[in-house]
């Protein structure tokens, strides 16, 4: 009786949330590049770790039934429940996934996640794959003169850095994709060479609704304190944490970013946030930001015919000045340096919201702060400080196109009323094409980014 009492007695089981679960991968990656449909398959070893048996819940796929990948486990197919596991034994589960990269409405990076239960415990393993096909660099660094192609996006993980003396060129019709951590780093020089029918795009890797629509996709364009002669043409610059950054003056005689006929939209800090720095820029239209232009510690600014403007919307709201200038930053112990900034044909506009002064400028140092705006159409309760105003606009309406931030829609052009406020009130320039490449009037132009045709 003893021994048959022995024989018929069940193996314990553990079921501590202390009991010890080994996955021997946290992360599965699918590095292949797919240049044509293709399927992969990956495995990860899930290992009881206990002197008794252990029962999982449950494994499955967190994306369910529409999850691009597929799982296995011990011969059970995307989820399998109350599965044993020996004391000090293990199980495999397998991991496959089907590509076709022509499928221009697959994201660039697939992920999912598999979560595995047991004991009140989850653990999940994270997945990764290409969808679509493109130039993938992860933590890549430019180094020598580089041109890239525009055959294919580029999809930058991790990050990219142009190294010092470097030069990297963007031709015509190139896309930049950047993951949620990967700020494009530029060391050496940029040159940006968009056309007004193959505009160069910067924006985050996530092209599927309402991804594409967030503000603070990717952490923006960081141009460093050795950079130089960078030089922005027909790019559109969205989606950003800060779209671009330049820091520290030039260290020779030319602007440290040129920055022509090109758009900043939706960025969730700064549409262009600039630190003792010199910056030149035309025909550009900076919008829809948290700070559409943040100015610090000075620096010089040449800025002529842009229109900067900010709406409220599901995404952002409307809380700060578009222009705000200072002569300091606010470090231990606190910076000052002078502040020369020139604004021509410009408009300062934004809803009616708690903003009541658009521009706003603060001098605390001692140093020269000489800041001018000349033909710029503004709203404003109260003029900044410390600023010389020539023949300037203030608190008219600049009449755009159409404004409707319901539905994310924004047209900043003005060609519906002939009597726009800023129409045949600007100053000539050396800049003789509009944001759209229209040629602007001879003599007397319009104020902002567009030229009425």
């Amino acid at each position: 009786m003893m021994v048959l009492f022995f024989s018929c007695k069940k193996e314990s089981y553990i079921t501590s949330r202390d009991a010890r679960l080994g996955i021997s991968a946290d992360t599965i990656k699918f590095d292949t590049v797919f240049t044509n449909t293709g399927s992969v398959t990956r495995s990860f070893i899930i290992s009881n770790n206990n002197s008794q048996r252990l029962t999982l819940h449950s494994v499955k796929l967190s994306g369910g039934a529409n999850s691009p990948f597929k799982i296995n486990i011990n011969g059970m197919p995307n989820e399998a429940n109350d599965i044993d596991i020996a004391a000090n034994d293990s199980i495999y589960v397998f991991v496959s996934i089907t590509v076709n990269p022509s499928n221009a409405n697959l994201p660039f990076i697939l992920s999912d996640s598999i979560a595995i239960n047991y004991n009140g415990n989850t653990k999940y393993v994270q997945l990764r794959a290409y969808g679509q096909n493109a130039v993938f660099l992860n933590n890549a660094v430019i180094t020598g003169n580089t041109t890239w192609s525009n055959s294919l996006p580029y999809v930058i993980l991790g990050s990219i850095r142009v190294d010092n003396n470097a030069t990297l060129t963007i031709p015509s019709g190139t896309k930049v994709f950047l993951h949620g951590n990967a700020p494009f780093i530029v060391d050496g020089t940029l040159i940006v060479s968009g056309t007004i029918t193959n505009k160069v795009i910067f924006a985050g890797d996530r092209l599927d609704d309402p991804y594409n629509k967030l503000p603070s996709s990717w952490p923006g364009i960081y141009f460093r304190n050795n950079s130089k002669d960078n030089q922005i043409k027909f790019a559109v610059i969205k989606n950003a944490y800060d779209a671009i950054v330049v820091q520290q003056p030039s260290v020779n005689a030319n602007p440290k970013l040129t920055l022509q006929q090109s758009i900043i939209d939706n960025a969730y800090d700064a549409g262009l946030l600039c630190i003792n720095t010199y910056v030149q820029a035309d025909n550009c239209l900076i919008s829809n930001c948290g700070n559409n232009i943040n100015i610090q510690l000075g620096g010089t600014y040449f800025f002529t015919n842009c229109t900067v403007a900010a709406y409220s919307n599901i995404y952002l709201a409307h809380s700060n000045p578009v222009l705000s200038l200072r002569d300091y930053a606010e470090n231990a112990p606190p910076a000052y340096a002078a502040l020369n900034a020139n604004f021509t044909n410009c408009i300062f506009w934004g809803d009616e919201s708690s903003v009541a002064n658009e521009i706003i400028t603060l001098k605390k140092g001692s140093n020269a702060f000489t800041v001018n705006l000349d033909h710029c159409l503004y709203k404003a309760t109260n003029d900044p400080a410390n600023v010389t105003l020539s023949s300037v606009i203030k608190n008219q309406d600049p009449s755009f196109d159409s404004i409707d931030a319901t539905h994310l829609y924004y047209n900043f052009r003005i060609t519906k009323n002939a009597n726009a406020p800023g129409i045949n009130k600007g100053i000539a320039s050396i800049y003789t094409k509009d944001l759209d490449d229209n040629n602007r009037a001879v003599g007397i132009t319009d104020i902002g980014c567009y030229e009425k045709q």
